[in-house]
């Protein structure tokens, strides 16, 4: 697919995750620019971003009614001049090759995300990372299945990754139109769907790593946090989203610890360990810790549950009134 390509990174308070992220863009004959929102960073985020290259822009106050991340993104968009904007969080470690193999991918469509490969460096995390990660496969099935267009409540999107259309982003109101949303990434890609934009999905295990959180402690608060997508999600939606992840990911390993199982939770625990198996390759390293991820099954859905029921409203040292 033809069309130039602009790298926004949005980042707060970045100075020692910024390189990595950086680094392997830097030059890329396949982007137009590479652009870095500075969010009031108190550190040397900045003068990070120009010593590899990037176009830095100034981050101005947060205005009212937006959450942090959104305006950062919305100012990265009235900034770029490419066809296409590719939103990369400052924790992401690309391949070169990643922007170019995520136009092909978007061929059709006007919004793509991209699955990465986790980096886990603590059994804590190798233990409890995957956990959660599978209730997102509980609640919304294979989103990467070829020609899939999922309907506007039930879409999802990994903000960390995002390959947008310029102008269908423009056309739907940019990022303003999830400027309260501390979930913006899925209030945007169910925004798109609404409006009949086709969106898609794709494996970039071989392109793109991140390294999310520095512990299982880290894991369990941020991750946790937006788990239930709670100010996106109806709460119709999260009431059965809870429901298959207690019913089917949670309750059978629990049965048979239990000596209670029946037929239907040895096929939904023999579900499970493929689902778990189809996850290795999401991570790095995995050891004998990731394995034993499903054991904690019980613990995810229980964060789950909590983040639905009282979504926290706080990130990066800001605090939001509800969306």
């Amino acid at each position: 697919m033809a069309g130039t390509v602009s790298v926004v990174v949005p980042a707060r308070d970045e100075e020692s995750r910024l390189a990595g992220c950086l680094g392997p863009l830097t030059g890329d004959p396949d982007l137009l620019e590479l652009l870095v929102v500075d969010d009031e960073s108190s550190d040397a985020t900045a003068a990070v971003a120009r010593a590899h290259g990037a176009r830095v822009i100034e981050g101005r106050p947060l205005p009212a009614g937006w959450a942090g991340k959104a305006w950062a993104l919305e100012q990265g968009r009235l900034a770029a001049r490419g066809d296409w904007v590719l939103f990369l969080d400052a924790d992401t470690r690309p391949r070169r090759e990643l922007a170019r193999a995520l136009l092909e991918a978007a061929e059709g469509l006007d919004f793509i995300s991209a699955g990465p490969r986790f980096l886990c460096d603590s059994a804590g995390e190798r233990v409890l990372h995957p956990a959660l990660l599978a209730t997102l496969v509980y609640r919304f099935g294979p989103t990467d299945a070829e020609n899939f267009q999922p309907a506007p409540s039930r879409a999802t999107a990994n903000g960390q990754c995002m390959l947008v259309n310029r102008e269908r982003l423009s056309a739907a109101g940019g990022w303003a139109r999830v400027r309260g949303h501390l979930t913006e990434d899925v209030a945007m890609a169910r925004a798109l769907r609404q409006d009949g934009a086709p969106i898609g999905f794709v494996d970039a295990t071989a392109l793109l790593d991140v390294r999310m959180y520095e512990s299982a402690r880290e894991t369990w608060s941020g991750w946790g946090r937006s788990l239930a997508m709670a100010d996106a999600t109806g709460t119709r939606h999260q009431a059965l989203d809870l429901a298959c992840v207690w019913l089917c990911q949670a309750a059978p390993l629990l049965r048979v610890a239990l000596r209670r199982a029946g037929p239907l939770d040895w096929i939904l625990l023999v579900v499970r360990l493929a689902l778990h198996a189809a996850l290795a390759g999401s991570y790095r390293p995995r050891g004998a810790a990731f394995w034993l991820a499903p054991l904690v099954d019980v613990a995810a859905a229980l964060r789950l549950t909590g983040s639905a029921l009282r979504p926290s409203r706080s990130w990066r040292g800001r605090s939001y009134p509800a969306s």
